[in-house]
């Protein structure tokens, strides 16, 4: 099975390209590739990776030629934090559209649980540029995730976008949003990896027919400066037995490992080698026993902990 159906009756590819931390310069060259020589049919963006004006480039010229055509390509992108008030989000979503030179979204999500304020004159800012109050926590903004997803709700009904969704929501988060809901959440993606499998909310949002996306699924190359004591899930030398024995790589295992628990997995990657590789996950299936083994690794880490940065222990 390459692909999964969600609850508006569309398919979604279960492996996809995501393009955080690609940067603006590489992200139309990365994308095509994708596109055009490694076979992806899912891209996943956001407004706020700062890259979607360069990866419509690509979406423009790949669709006007006929390479690829748009309808085979189911393509993601999210509503920032600092526009979840009603009257910003259906801007939000044009801009998007716009940059990413489509007429509509496969799916548009929310992609946190909560509201800012939007960049002004305040000095006090944190290291990714968000504001900060006098106790230097994230400025949030008194929007309720009910009045940004009604406002949500009217753009599938505008037929801007196919499918709603939800990323980072925990299970109190999406119940709350499950009791309003005109439109419920087609999907919701979080951080998924070995190290971190959340299993109770991934057969929470599968019981409710939510689809559940996991990022990150990779871990992290481990060479960031700042974080060098972040594990490399990648290096695990329980994942390198299993990838010898099936002569696949590690991050194919790790993938591999995603699509069979049911959940859509978005590596990403700037290698077309790696890009190739990373969606040749379905001519090999891993035994139970594999899945036993990797299933010991839980660790409970997440590489994307906001409690770092916003200092508001967002999962606690």
């Amino acid at each position: 099975m390459k692909e999964i159906i969600l609850n508006t009756g569309a398919t979604m590819p279960l492996v996809g390209l995501g393009t955080w931390k690609i940067a603006p310069l590489d992200a139309g060259a990365v994308v095509s590739s994708a596109l055009l020589h490694a076979g992806y049919r899912h891209i996943d963006c956001a407004a706020v990776y700062r890259n979607e004006k360069e990866i419509g480039g690509t979406f423009r010229k790949v669709f006007s030629e006929g390479r690829v055509k748009r309808e085979e390509v189911f393509i993601t992108s999210k509503l920032w934090n600092t526009e979840h008030a009603k009257k910003d989000v259906l801007a939000a979503c044009k801009l998007t559209l716009e940059n990413l030179k489509l007429d509509h979204l496969d799916l548009y999500l929310m992609h946190w649980g909560l509201a800012t304020v939007p960049d002004d004159t305040l000095p006090i800012k944190n290291a990714r540029g968000e504001l900060l109050d006098e106790n230097g926590c994230l400025r949030t903004a008194p929007v309720s995730v009910q009045e940004t997803w009604e406002a949500m709700e009217q753009l599938v009904k505008a037929g801007l976008v196919r499918a709603i969704g939800l990323a980072n929501f925990t299970v109190p988060m999406i119940v709350d949003l499950l009791s309003y809901a005109k439109i419920p959440p087609a999907v919701n993606q979080i951080e998924l990896h070995p190290y971190n499998q959340q299993r109770a909310l991934v057969e929470f949002c599968q019981s409710k027919k939510i689809v559940v996306t996991g990022y990150s699924p990779l871990g992290t190359s481990g060479t960031l400066k700042d974080r060098p004591e972040e594990p490399i899930l990648i290096n695990e030398p329980k994942i390198a037995v299993v990838a010898k024995a099936r002569s696949k790589s590690p991050a194919q295992i790790l993938i591999r490992w995603a699509v069979q628990r049911n959940t859509v997995v978005i590596p990403k990657s700037l290698s077309p080698e790696h890009l190739k590789s990373n969606v040749n996950v379905f001519d090999f299936e891993l035994s139970p026993q594999d899945m036993a083994d990797i299933a010991t690794l839980e660790r409970g880490h997440r590489f994307v902990n906001p409690s770092k940065w916003w200092k508001i222990p967002y999962f606690d």
